[in-house]
């Protein structure tokens, strides 16, 4: 990055506790990005080892599963409520006005593989695709009305802090997919014992995180965007916070999994008789040495600038995994952070790297299964 980067005065209102909060926030222009010239090549070997695994898994299953988050824990629909008299700096691209979208949520673990949940324990991912946004897309999202918020659950920063070392992390990962399940299994007792360890003292590891994440329920965790997106004039990560009182008292209460589906199983149960709520936060970036956008494995501290809500996630009682869910959601949908408006980007090159790998690998699925393969116009019914 060239030139002084110029901070913008805004002034923030702290919704929790109502104190008026005045911050600097760094505004988003082009050159916030450092683009390596040989970059694509970088994505491209992603793309290989990624889609190397994603073969495995289609022999072993006959059927081509997604290649990360392959293992669907529960699929609902739901609507997002942009929260009303949001300061200005938070009124930003779908944000922008005091509105409900509705959505579809789908809860899944981390690896693109179907393990049992009795042995193997991963971080969570929550996909989020949101109808009916109207505005400048990204290229090749032109026309769809849509804007898909890819998180995950363990850590608000990346494994990576960027797409070399990120292909570093997953050629590891990949290499691990022939392994059978009962040596992951031990991996996985052993990493959740020491990460166990580690966060009793504060610390915490995201490469044991992966496979020794705490046994809780999918519904309780935090998921975050952990690397960087436009944020309209400036520049943020996404965070989704449990705000059901009964989810938020489950939070450091691990689930005794007896079944293969247990996750699964535990996300069905609840929405069986009960709704959801989650609090959609942003934490803006205020120093982009301390906040950088292309090191995604760095945390932002929330000292320097806290998440602040800015819209709810609204998921009622419903069939957690229905027939029409997994027909139309898990087969034909495709989460990607290339579906975007403009004014949410994913910024640096674990982003674009993931743009491009998730759109490649999406496609690629839903051809091998003779699958849907364009966006949905309408919000899907997941009815039986």
């Amino acid at each position: 990055m060239t030139g002084i980067v110029r901070l913008v005065l805004a002034s923030s209102l702290v919704q929790r506790s109502g104190v008026p909060m005045t911050q600097t926030y760094v505004p988003y222009s082009d050159d916030v990005e450092t683009i390596d010239p040989d970059e694509q090549k970088t994505f491209e070997k992603i793309v290989e080892v990624m889609g190397k695994g994603g073969e495995i898994t289609r022999e072993r299953y006959k059927h081509y599963v997604r290649v990360s988050h392959a293992k669907a824990h529960g699929i609902v629909r739901g609507h997002l409520e942009v929260l009303p008299d949001l300061p200005d700096a938070l009124r930003q691209g779908l944000f922008a006005q005091t509105r409900t979208y509705p959505v579809v949520a789908r809860m899944a673990h981390v690896p693109g593989e179907i393990l049992d949940d009795r042995k193997v324990s991963n971080p969570r991912g929550l996909a989020i695709k949101i109808f009916e946004v109207e505005g400048k897309k990204l290229p090749g999202h032109t026309g769809a009305a849509t804007q898909d918020f890819v998180l995950d659950s363990g850590s608000p920063s990346f494994i990576a802090p960027g797409a070399k070392s990120f292909l570093a992390s997953i050629s590891a990962v990949e290499a691990s997919t022939p392994m059978p399940e009962g040596v992951k299994s031990a991996v996985s007792t052993v990493s959740r014992a020491a990460n166990a360890v580690l966060n009793a003292v504060g610390l915490n590891s995201a490469n044991l995180d992966f496979f020794g994440h705490p046994k809780l329920h999918p519904l309780v965790e935090t998921y975050y965007s952990q690397a960087a997106v436009r944020y309209g004039d400036y520049i943020a990560k996404l965070g989704v916070f449990p705000e059901t009182a009964a989810l938020r008292d489950m939070v450091e209460k691990t689930l005794d999994i007896t079944d293969e589906n247990g996750l699964r199983a535990a996300v069905v149960e609840w929405f069986a008789t009960n709704s959801a709520e989650f609090t959609i936060k942003v934490q803006l970036c205020t120093d982009l040495k301390s906040m950088p956008v292309e090191d995604a494995h760095k945390i932002w501290p929330e000292d320097e600038s806290p998440y602040l809500p800015v819209a709810r996630l609204v998921l009622p009682r419903q069939d957690a995994f229905s027939q029409a869910a997994r027909d139309i959601v898990d087969e034909d949908l495709l989460f990607c952070p290339a579906h975007s408006l403009a004014a949410h980007r994913p910024l640096g090159s674990v982003m674009r790297a993931r743009m491009h790998a998730y759109e490649v690998l999406g496609m690629r699925r839903r051809v091998a299964n003779n699958r849907a393969t364009t966006e949905p116009m309408a919000v899907p019914s997941l009815e039986q």
